[in-house]
């Protein structure tokens, strides 16, 4: 089956991710209209998709001829796309803004649920080569995670991108929250400002959700002691607590050990303090997108498709790269899941989940305490 597409923005993402990979499964996408606020962008890609361009999302979702939309990038609209195309009955590709608030997204979330439409939330992390090898070899090879350190540090390209919106590059990164108060909650705030702290948010809840789904469980319980909403949006650094039943107890392993013994601890940072204008700087030793303490190994994970790992035998490296490109899987599972006779909603329970736990990150940050999940 054929889904026909609109595109809802085009995002940072388009041309490495989304673009190659609706060109590849054009046996499976028909993109029909798009609606992005770049006016040269949405040009050059309706010309290349033959497609209509529209005036807004209204006008999008409304089409007869429109069974799914794309929403590919993080917006002032926020939620408003996704809640148009649940009144008309389309399936939701999210890669717009994963920070959800719990409680005050709560109506949003359930019209999700309650639209019968198929909806995925864009995670591209469990979707890398590396990730789904990684996984492979825990049940295989090096058993159950004990100790995770995930770390993403900005790169010139996102860095760059961030501060051309804010326009002055020695105007100190801080967050929106300062210049809150009230019901003028961040009218003074320069929108650059709000971009930063949109940005490592995103990160975060990115990264939080990726040693979660390689754990295979969820967190327990969360601790900061640097995610405080006023401090500048520099770099945020959580540690998160994972106990329960293994999916895959390990080699030599007794059923009856105690539950207590099944521990996992993940660090997980984000950082933004290089200056952009120290290129040399940012790309120097940059650290493993993810290293993996098992009970019989330890792996180094670099994104999409590197993989080092060590076990008994010594160093086991593997090159993943000529896997299916990162963006053609997420499209593909998302065809999958419209197309599919049971409904998904992959994604959307495990991008509150993770929202929730860097919201405890605060809390921790506020109280100097454990917050359990």
């Amino acid at each position: 089956m054929k889904l026909r597409v609109g595109l809802i923005g085009l995002g940072d993402h388009w041309q490495t991710l989304h673009r190659p990979a609706l060109r590849m499964l054009h046996e499976r996408f028909d993109v029909r209209a798009i609606y992005c606020s770049v006016a040269k962008l949405a040009e050059n890609a309706v010309t290349e998709f033959q497609a209509d361009p529209v005036d807004g999302y209204e006008a999008m979702v409304g089409r007869d001829d429109i069974d799914a939309v794309l929403v590919l990038e993080q917006s002032w609209l926020k939620h408003l796309p996704a809640l148009a195309a649940c009144r008309h009955g389309k399936a939701i590709y999210w890669a717009g803004c994963l920070d959800f608030d719990p409680d005050a997204d709560t109506d949003f979330r359930q019209s999700i649920e309650d639209s019968g439409v198929a909806f995925m939330a864009s995670f591209p992390r469990r979707f890398a080569p590396a990730t789904l090898r990684l996984k492979e070899l825990i049940a295989t090879h090096l058993g159950p995670p004990r100790l995770l350190f995930c770390h993403k540090r900005l790169s010139l390209h996102e860095q760059q991108t961030r501060l051309s919106r804010r326009g002055d590059p020695t105007a100190p990164v801080r967050s929106q929250h300062l210049e809150r108060s009230g019901s003028e909650r961040g009218q003074n705030a320069s929108h650059g400002h709000v971009e930063a702290e949109a940005t490592m948010r995103n990160q975060l809840i990115e990264l939080i959700d990726w040693c979660t789904y390689v754990v295979g469980g969820q967190a327990e319980s969360v601790m900061s002691a640097n995610c405080y909403p006023t401090s500048p949006w520099d770099y945020r650094a959580l540690s998160l607590r994972f106990t329960g039943p293994l999916q895959n107890p390990s080699r030599g392993q007794s059923p009856d050990q105690k539950e207590e013994d099944h521990t996992a601890t993940a660090q997980v940072s984000c950082g933004n303090y290089i200056p952009a204008k120290w290129q040399e700087a940012i790309g120097f030793r940059p650290p493993a997108a993810m290293q993996v303490c098992c009970d019989h190994g330890v792996a180094f994970v670099d994104l999409p498709g590197t993989l080092v790992w060590f076990d008994d035998a010594g160093r086991h490296q593997e090159s993943l790269e000529s896997e299916s490109p990162l963006g053609e899987k997420m499209l593909a599972q998302f065809h999958r899941a419209v197309t599919s006779l049971v409904r998904n909603l992959s994604g959307l329970d495990e991008a509150f989940q993770a929202s929730a736990i860097l919201r405890a990150a605060e809390q921790s940050s506020e109280n100097g305490q454990r917050i359990r999940i």
